[in-house]
């Protein structure tokens, strides 16, 4: 979804051109697989990193067009309102330096934003979910002005035959809103992890991904609020799932098969199971009209850019336009420091590395549906949740990642050969944040708390602290407003 298309009114032609095009490019993409015509190249890491622009008072401020003339960076896109932006990188090798790599590239790239934002009287802030957000923010008015987001918006509301979406979160506190369009989906921004991987080892690596991701949903909860509501730890999930809400064919929105999902189940064989999934069970969205080659696979991508998996396979190209399989790991919130999303980087990419290359696969002792479970139920309590891990003892996901998971990491990062140096830095930030119980969710709690609810407050405390460059886990209750 990340490129503009171009749309005035969809027929049913196109929709028609679209299947017979997509079905063909995905028949060429299993002739690949069965081939083995992806890459075997060693493992690439990379990042997308969404972000807030607020105001002086802390509200969202719909500048994105402004804010992207100015900044004037290929590095910088839109997102679907226009007080979202979203910062990515260049993609580099997994091994050595790539962390600390992504560190400096990632500061230098946020101050950038910074300072393009001082100059609109605005700022960049990192986190999940805008503890100032209203309601009254998410309509129409604020949606960026891309072709691509507004027919979006045409398409969901047609596949659901105008039906208002509802969002209705049972948390710490109950919330229930109703839209008529998909602005609900801007109210949660994330941190997507990306991992090229050999097709030889690619569904290691895809079903590792979702065995870990009740893990990494709680270790970088950051959006414990929507609309002044306390929810869940982390509220993306079901913000996300629930802003979406159409289903495969059939009108099974309410089913199995929804286009925003924990998926259906681990990869047997190949991420080819995935695009097949695609195909036979959710209508096209987006039939646009591609003047391109077949092996491009214009209609595969942009019909899989609309079907949102917490774990999404991607494939993309090398210079050479060989084929290549990626991993989206979509399941962080963006993050209150730079140093706490790279540390979180570090520790899904060991982690992930450790799983993925045991010698049983790490997917035949924990069921899907057990995998699925810990998933919401820890996007729900965050590192209190209690969960078996890979034997019959139950624990808390802040004793498990204490006493295995940090070691685990620190393994895989070494079998990556990430400097030493790099990997003691970032996983020494994810041990102090769990021993101190101290995630972005939980900071915002506890100042709440201290501060007698205080939306305004909180979020340009929270602006300041971010300025710092601190961890999360650094930062004390005391009030600083701008």
């Amino acid at each position: 979804m990340g490129e503009e298309i171009q749309y005035s009114h969809y027929t049913k032609s196109d929709y028609q051109q679209f299947l017979a095009q997509l079905k063909d490019e995905t028949m060429l993409v299993q002739a690949w697989f069965e081939q083995h015509q992806f890459s075997s190249d060693a493992l690439m890491a990379g990042y997308e990193l969404e972000a807030w622009l607020i105001d002086q008072q802390g509200h969202p401020a719909a500048v994105n067009t402004a804010f992207l003339e100015q900044a004037n960076n290929a590095l910088l896109t839109p997102e679907l309102a226009r007080f979202n932006v979203e910062l990515n990188v260049d993609p580099e090798r997994l091994c050595n330096k790539v962390l600390s790599s992504f560190e400096r590239k990632l500061n230098e790239l946020w101050q950038h934003c910074a300072d393009t934002a001082h100059r609109l009287d605005s700022h960049v802030l990192g986190i999940g979910i805008l503890p100032t957000l209203r309601d009254s923010d998410l309509t129409l008015d604020n949606i960026s002005l891309m072709d691509r987001y507004r027919a979006l918006n045409e398409q969901i509301l047609r596949q659901r035959d105008g039906v208002e979406i509802e969002l209705n979160i049972n948390g710490e506190e109950h919330l229930q809103v109703v839209h008529r369009d998909v602005m609900l989906e801007a109210a949660a921004t994330s941190l997507q992890i990306h991992i090229q991987v050999p097709q030889e080892v690619a569904v290691r690596y895809y079903n590792a991904s979702i065995l870990l991701s009740s893990v990494m949903v709680a270790v970088s909860a950051n959006s414990p609020c929507l609309f002044g509501k306390r929810l869940w730890q982390e509220t993306r999930i079901p913000v996300f799932e629930q802003a979406v809400p159409t289903g495969g064919y059939g009108g099974a929105a309410s089913g199995p098969l929804r286009r925003v999902s924990f998926g259906t189940g681990y990869a047997r064989e190949s991420l080819f199971e995935c695009f097949q999934e695609n195909l036979e069970h959710f209508p096209i969205l987006l039939p646009v009209h591609y003047q391109s080659k077949r092996d491009e696979l214009k209609h595969l991508r942009l019909h899989n850019g609309t079907i949102w998996r917490w774990n999404r396979p991607l494939i993309g190209f090398d210079e050479t336009m060989q084929p290549h399989l990626r991993i989206e790991h979509r399941v962080c919130a963006s993050a209150p420091s730079t140093i706490d999303n790279i540390a979180n980087i570090a520790f899904y990419y060991g982690l992930v590395h450790y799983y993925a290359t045991l010698d049983e696969p790490s997917e035949s002792s924990l069921p899907f549906a057990d995998a699925k479970h810990d998933f919401y139920r820890a996007a729900q309590l965050g590192l209190k949740h209690k969960t078996h891990w890979f034997d019959d003892k139950v624990d808390t996901l802040q004793t498990i990642i204490l006493e295995r998971l940090l070691d685990q990491a620190e393994i895989g990062l070494a079998e990556l050969g990430i400097n030493q140096q790099d990997s003691c830095r970032y996983l020494a930030v994810i041990r102090q944040r769990v021993e101190k119980n101290r995630t972005g969710s939980q900071w915002q709690l506890d100042f709440l708390k201290a501060h007698n609810n205080d939306r305004s407050l909180l979020t340009l405390t929270y602006l300041n602290n971010q300025k710092t460059g601190r961890p999360v886990h650094e930062w004390d209750l005391e009030a600083t407003p701008c």
